[in-house]
């Protein structure tokens, strides 16, 4: 059996300061989330305090009028409208500002309410089967589709409700919430879905084809397999082509528009930067900077600090308050850094990339997008490579144009035969308007697509043909064919 040994070694490693720590993390909050990341350092930090200007200060101070008036009479009545400092009707607007719901978006009932109250109106469903079919309702995603089996759905009741379900039980109650609305909820797929879909529709001739075409042949349906399911259902493309528009009607989310769906259609959504032109120059602006409050250390803080450094060497418990406040100051003094270091490196950064695309920030076209890499803005503005990715990736830009996420300024590029340079974003627009304007009769192959990008002046190889076309999201030639 070998022996115990003890050793030693002194070795250098570099690390993150906490400090710099709070910087990093600082970097990727949004806007939208700034404002409630400082309020949360306010009220976690006693020795941070938002720096009111000195009117402000002393009006806090003031009393109420010898009459007894409460603060909000002497906001109202000692001061006329006009004589009401600005910060203080700021404050009275916000204070008295009613907030106004949107009843349709805001006040809709979620997907899983709106199933609940059907069950409730099942008269016999009641104690412990109400309860497992609450608990598959649960079980729904946003999109309506039932994902876990029911060996899932009993186990996750076993340990979490401790209720021990039969398999047929669970089964019975699945087949009941396929029943209610929308049409297709509870499905385990897609095919599923259409099916249900299908099953609510008026019985017609074209109905029950649809039914069987998905039913008996799925796999061909979605393959686009023409000529199979002509001769496998006895039909002509024409009435294929009438099968798949009727299909095609139904919904491949059965809930969608419903619940929070509905809600996050009318969610606002606030850049973190807006770039404006005005009389041929390009503004940069941070959105919500001047209402960001300034921030400073508690005077208070530092006085108490002060007072208990002296006496620190007196008693263990002056040692320990003094401890405890040192350290409130320096993570107060910390966030303060950290955000003045946030926000100059957004605006160095912002102002790089509109230097560097400034033709696109005037035309909107994104063939007037140059390539640029990280490594491009991190030069251009001293800092380093991770900064800049953590700025890309969590940011946004409002522009004359629209809003576009930072890290769609970014993209390689490929070089022409004439030895000008073109941005790959260029290239894969070039590629997404040459299939849009395909014969869908007969699509174009990816070695076409690539004949055809080398006529337009941009070489690129199949292969990556292949891969702009993924990054687009379309499919290859056989699944983009159409009947006529």
């Amino acid at each position: 059996m070998a022996g115990l040994e003890q050793t030693q070694r002194l070795e250098q490693t570099q690390g993150l300061t906490p400090a710099q720590l709070l910087a990093v993390k600082m970097l990727e909050v949004t806007s939208l989330e700034l404002e409630t990341r400082i309020e949360q350092e306010l009220e976690e930090n006693p020795a941070l305090e938002e720096n009111y200007p000195e009117e402000e200060q002393r009006s806090s101070t003031d009393e109420g009028d010898e009459d007894g008036a409460t603060d909000q009479d002497w906001e109202l009545g000692e001061y006329a409208q006009d004589d009401i400092p600005e910060y203080k009707l700021r404050e009275l607007q916000e204070r008295q500002s009613v907030r106004e719901e949107i009843p349709f978006a805001a006040g809709a009932p979620s997907l899983e309410e709106q199933l609940l109250e059907q069950l409730s109106m099942v008269t016999e469903l009641e104690g412990r089967r109400y309860e497992l079919a609450r608990y598959i309702v649960g079980s729904i995603d946003a999109d309506g589709y039932l994902t876990r089996s029911v060996e899932e759905l009993q186990d996750d009741l076993l340990f979490k409700a401790g209720i021990d379900a039969r398999a047929e039980e669970l089964e019975e109650l699945i087949a009941l919430v396929k029943t209610l609305d929308p049409p297709g909820v509870g499905a385990r797929d897609l095919r599923e879905a259409l099916l249900l879909q299908l099953q609510r529709l008026p019985e017609d001739e074209l109905s029950r084809a649809a039914d069987r075409l998905i039913r008996e042949h799925y796999e061909d349906f979605v393959n686009k397999r023409f000529d199979r399911l002509c001769s496998a259902l006895g039909i002509d493309e024409q009435r294929l082509s009438e099968l798949y528009a009727f299909i095609a009607r139904l919904s491949p989310r059965p809930a969608s528009g419903l619940g929070d769906d509905a809600e996050a259609r009318f969610a606002h959504f606030t850049p973190d930067f807006i770039v404006t032109e005005r009389d041929g120059e390009l503004l940069v602006s941070l959105v919500g900077e001047r209402e960001i409050a300034p921030l400073r250390l508690s005077p208070t803080y530092l006085e108490l600090l002060e007072s208990h450094r002296d006496q620190a060497g007196q008693s263990r418990q002056s040692r320990e308050a003094m401890t405890f406040l040192k350290h409130k100051v320096e993570q107060a003094r910390w966030f303060i850094e950290a955000l003045e270091t946030r926000q100059q490196t957004l605006r160095r950064t912002m102002m790089a990339i509109v230097e560097h695309q400034r033709d696109f920030f005037f035309s909107g076209e994104v063939s007037d997008l140059k390539p640029m890499v990280l490594r491009d803005i991190a030069e251009a503005t001293g800092l380093d490579i991770s900064t800049i990715s953590r700025v890309s990736n969590s940011k946004s830009v409002q522009t004359d144009h629209g809003i576009y996420m930072l890290k769609f300024f970014f993209g390689e590029g490929i070089t022409t035969e004439e030895g000008e340079s073109i941005s790959t974003r260029e290239v894969r627009q070039a590629l997404a308007a040459l299939i849009e304007a395909e014969d869908k009769r007969q699509p174009l192959t990816d070695e076409e697509l690539t004949q055809q990008l080398a006529a337009q002046g941009y070489p690129i190889a199949r292969r990556t043909v292949a891969k702009y076309r993924e990054q687009l999201r379309l499919p290859i030639a056989r699944l983009r064919r159409q009947l006529p």
